[in-house]
């Protein structure tokens, strides 16, 4: 799919190192402010984010949402307290796992966010 859509579209670049670089910058140059996720389900770009934070020890707020279960060993379906025991959300934190489908729960996360 990709390959197509560079044959059509010369000039496009995939670096997957790059994009980490500037995702940990993020993390790092962030401070002293403090730093956040939401994340919507899970798996590698959950793994990325919440690991750009222990560059800065930890994000201030985690909330996760998604149907992923633990038992399974997934990554998606990580408890928070993981994430805290790796250093990647503070030990301060009070992160929030939201057991539904993001598609249901994400939108009126927003629509009460916005209603305040």
């Amino acid at each position: 799919m990709l390959f197509c859509h560079a044959v059509r579209n010369p000039g496009l670049i995939i670096d997957i190192v790059q994009d980490i670089r500037l995702i940990n910058g993020e993390a790092i140059h962030a401070s002293p402010r403090k730093t956040g996720a939401i994340i919507l389900g899970g798996g590698l770009p959950k793994h990325h984010i919440c690991n750009a934070n222990m560059f800065r020890n930890g994000a201030d707020y985690a909330v996760y949402i998604n149907t992923a279960q633990e038992f399974d060993g997934s990554d998606s379906g990580a408890h928070p307290d993981e994430a805290v025991s790796w250093g990647k959300i503070k030990g301060s934190a009070k992160p929030v796992k939201v057991h539904c489908d993001a598609t249901i729960a994400f939108p009126l996360l927003v629509a009460a966010t916005f209603a305040r």
